[in-house]
């Protein structure tokens, strides 16, 4: 058991290494704000997007096509978004601050710390399922988020119709949703990528993960109140992240739809993350109250360390 625990950290702490450097870089003033920004923007428009356009434009769509997967890992993110909106709603929380509730417990750093956390800990064969993942969050649940908040915020004059416009535009403009996409032309075509076309997304892809966790230490390493007059809120968000929406995860997995157990260990695994930015970006397009988001990410991207080293060695 000891020594199980041992070989896990020392696959988890690298990763969780990079993310404490941004953040020590951040805190000690070392990199400003304007880093943070242009770094993110560096792994949001070029590193990331480049990829997983090259993941799906190489895969086969047996590799993407994984319903049992897909039905698990979502069914875990349907449980616990929808069950914290809820709660939030029974709590007279308003239906926007609601949506940014329901994203900071289910809403999983598939991204950031995904894809070089899947790859370290069960190997590069999880890419696709993580991959998976990703379009799963940043697509579906993002837009999901965005048309509650948008019907919380009364923007929806004009009915149904101009909110999905509204939020068909926000996801037509954001390239880790159309770089998947484009990949999925490549694919369908059958004609698979030039030489020099994979090469360039290789080399880009390969800068993906460490530049993503050091752009996310340094988010967390912004200085911010002590936020003490929100802890329970950030406690029931934080556990529900690391601890309920993994165990209803593997529930899914294991006593509904029957899946092997490599492919429980991966969603299981991805559903432990802790939150990622999407909630954040909901937060500040409609100008909700960030405070609770911004400690959840910090909380969660802690907890982390240890609920993933447990969960690891028990799957």
């Amino acid at each position: 058991m000891r020594r199980g625990v041992l070989a896990i950290l020392f696959i988890i702490l690298p990763i969780f290494g990079l993310i404490l450097a941004g953040w020590a870089l951040r805190r000690t003033g070392v990199f400003g704000a304007q880093t943070t920004t242009e770094l993110n923007r560096f792994v949001i428009w070029l590193a990331l997007p480049a990829l997983m356009f090259d993941i799906v434009a190489g895969a086969r769509w047996a590799d993407i096509w994984r319903p049992d997967f897909i039905a698990a890992f979502g069914g875990g993110v349907v449980v616990i978004f929808g069950g914290t909106v809820l709660i939030a709603r029974g709590l007279r929380r308003p239906l926007a601050d609601a949506a940014v509730d329901g994203l900071n417990a289910g809403y999983a750093n598939t991204a950031y710390v995904g894809f070089p956390l899947a790859a370290a800990a069960l190997g590069p064969g999880t890419r696709t399922g993580v991959l998976i993942a990703c379009i799963l969050t940043i697509t579906i649940l993002f837009a999901i988020g965005l048309i509650l908040a948008e019907l919380g915020q009364q923007r929806g004059e004009g009915g149904l119709g101009r909110i999905m416009l509204r939020v068909g535009n926000r996801l037509a403009r954001n390239p880790l949703v159309v770089a998947p996409a484009a990949g999925a032309v490549v694919l369908a075509s059958g004609l698979g990528l030039p030489a020099p076309v994979h090469s360039f997304a290789t080399l880009l892809g390969n800068a993906a993960s460490p530049c993503a966790l050091v752009a996310l230490g340094l988010f967390l390493g912004e200085k911010r109140g002590a936020g003490t007059r929100h802890l329970p809120a950030i406690a029931m968000l934080t556990g529900l992240k690391l601890v309920g929406q993994p165990l209803v995860t593997w529930v899914l997995a294991v006593h509904v739809f029957a899946l092997d157990a490599a492919t429980t260990t991966l969603a299981v695994l991805i559903a432990a993350l802790p939150t990622g930015t999407g909630p954040w970006m909901v937060s500040a397009i409609y100008a909700r109250d960030a405070e609770v988001t911004a400690r959840v990410l910090l909380a969660s991207t802690v907890g982390s360390v240890v609920t993933l080293t447990l969960l690891l060695n028990w799957l």
